[in-house]
């Protein structure tokens, strides 16, 4: 084994104790050389899920009944904590993933800022979107009772930590910060890939948890890679609800055990998507070339291990047509191998590759350069006639990697008709200059009832982290539209509406007393203030 495990104890956290597993030993691996690193991590026993989810639901009802401020203040204090970690995390991070230093320090970046962000709906209050219609029994007829309703959170949550972000998506990421944020307590599921960095964060959580006296039970940290322990976590009847981020196999795996549950759960769970690209007549013709240069970084960029890398463009024949392909072609030509986060995805993005080519696919550019990395995957661009694609559905299915599959010289119809063949996806981007955007509005159209997010004149690659933010989409892209997995709005997935009627008003919750002690923004008799 390799260093890099200072300060490591390959320790789990059961309701804020610290303990060592007891099943299959495994560790990370170093994506560079393959090697494994210190220290070695024990799958998590049965008793020890079972004691983190016995936890998490005696603390259900005391976490619900903190204060936000509270709670606020734990999301403040772990991202604090995750700072004062310094080069210790970054360094993990970068042993792990192979992720360079820049993107480690962003990540860490964002993982705070989302703790933040929470911590500020909290003590702004209004997101529990409190709602009072005062009784009237004058009315004729039927006397109107009193209701009063607002969100509470569910119960304890299962997060699985996701591979491609050791931070922003994983022990403290934005399923965990929310959760925390509605009241709810977790349970998560570090990643097999970096557990180490699984183990720094959650000793900061834990940390965090203790020194405000909050219920032990608040969170926990299990470690594991087998499928039995992720499954044993979400069918404990102490989780009311389950996210993830990760394949379409693991998400669906998750979503069915809940769903035979006893008592059926809801699972969130972000699954991918091919993230198409339609550049339109006009924009081919006036910039297709920058168009191809910025599509080609966006579908590299960090060996494409984004769930909104674009994995498909489609244009039409016309001026600027050959320029597009050329360039794209070119850059893609150009691209360097490099490594994955882990050596799975390399398999998986290999095996995609082998599946594709059996099908009516040429491969028209294959990166340059071999590279020494164990888990290196290499970029390529692919390409399919429209009538392929077609008739063909496993060529509108994500590639999880470097790899842009070109559909050119298709007529409107048939880009119409491609995008009324698509299952639901993150992104689609329309490129359009002039009236393209006028003369393909079916399209539009089309493409908005398909995605989360619909964007113009850019690239999928970047998902802001603020209120207005969806980043989820029809069924496979997620396995509930109605809820974004980023920004403010995530909190909506841990929470459910609750009605008070004909309360006596002082044993009211806060948010729903007349004289409004926590200031926050209702709906009074239709009226909001």
């Amino acid at each position: 084994m390799t260093g890099l495990g200072s300060g490591l104890r390959g320790e789990h956290f059961v309701a804020g104790r610290a303990e060592r597993g007891t099943g299959e030993v495994f560790a990370a691996g170093d994506p560079h050389s393959g090697q494994a690193l210190e220290p070695q991590y024990a799958e998590a026993s049965a008793d020890q899920i079972d004691r983190a989810c016995a936890a998490a639901e005696a603390a259900k009802l005391p976490f619900l009944a903190t204060e936000p401020a509270l709670r606020a203040k734990l999301l403040r204090t772990i991202a604090d904590g995750l700072v004062a970690l310094g080069d210790e995390l970054v360094q993990r991070v970068m042993a792990e993933t192979a992720l360079p230093q820049a993107r480690v320090l962003n990540e860490r970046g964002r993982t705070c800022n989302q703790l933040q962000q929470f911590a500020a709906l909290l003590e702004d209050g209004s997101w529990v979107d409190a709602r009072i219609d005062h009784a009237d029994g004058k009315r004729p007829g039927l006397p109107k009772p009193d209701l009063r309703r607002m969100l509470q959170a569910l119960g304890p949550v299962a997060v699985f930590g996701a591979s491609n972000f050791p931070l922003a998506y994983s022990v403290a990421g934005g399923d965990t910060a929310s959760a925390l944020a509605a009241g709810c307590p977790v349970v998560c599921k570090g990643h097999p890939a970096h557990p180490g960095t699984s183990e720094l964060v959650g000793r900061v959580i834990t940390e965090a948890v203790r020194t405000l006296g909050l219920p032990a039970g608040t969170f926990s940290l299990v470690h594991g890679r087998s499928e039995a322990t992720g499954g044993r976590l979400v069918l404990n009847p102490a989780i009311a609800a389950v996210g993830f981020t990760g394949s379409h196999r693991g998400g669906r795996a998750l979503m069915d055990l809940a769903a035979g549950r006893p008592e059926p759960i809801p699972v969130f769970a972000e699954m991918g998507s091919v993230n198409p690209v339609f550049v339109l007549p006009r924009a081919l013709q006036a910039r297709g070339v920058q168009i191809a240069e910025q599509l080609a970084g966006s579908a590299t960029l960090a060996q494409g291990q984004f769930c909104t890398s674009p994995g498909m463009v489609l244009w039409p024949a016309g001026e600027g047509a050959e320029a597009f392909a050329n360039k794209l072609r070119d850059k893609l030509a150009a691209a360097s191998a490099g490594p994955a986060v882990h050596a799975t995805i390399r398999s998986g993005y290999e095996r995609t590759l082998d599946e594709l080519k059996q099908l009516p696919v040429t491969v028209a550019a294959t990166g340059s350069g071999a590279s020494a990395d164990a888990s290196a995957v290499c970029p390529m661009l692919l390409s399919a006639t429209a009538a392929a694609v077609l008739e063909n559905p496993r060529l509108r299915t994500e590639i999880y990697g470097p790899a842009v599959l070109a559909v050119p010289g298709g007529s409107r119809d048939e880009l119409l008709a491609i995008a009324r063949s698509l299952h639901g996806h993150l992104t689609a981007t329309v490129h359009g200059d002039g009236d393209d955007f006028v003369e393909f509005a079916e399209l539009l159209t089309v493409l908005r009832s398909k995605v989360g997010r619909l964007i113009a004149n850019g690239v999928p690659t970047g998902v802001e982290v603020c209120p207005s933010m969806v980043h989820g989409g029809p069924y496979p892209a997620a396995t509930d539209a109605r809820f974004s997995a980023v920004g403010a709005t995530a909190i909506l997935r841990w929470v459910r509406p609750v009605c008070w009627q004909d309360w006596p008003h002082d044993l009211l919750p806060a948010e729903l007393r007349d004289d409004n002690p926590r200031g926050i923004r209702r709906m009074v008799d239709g009226v909001v203030a």
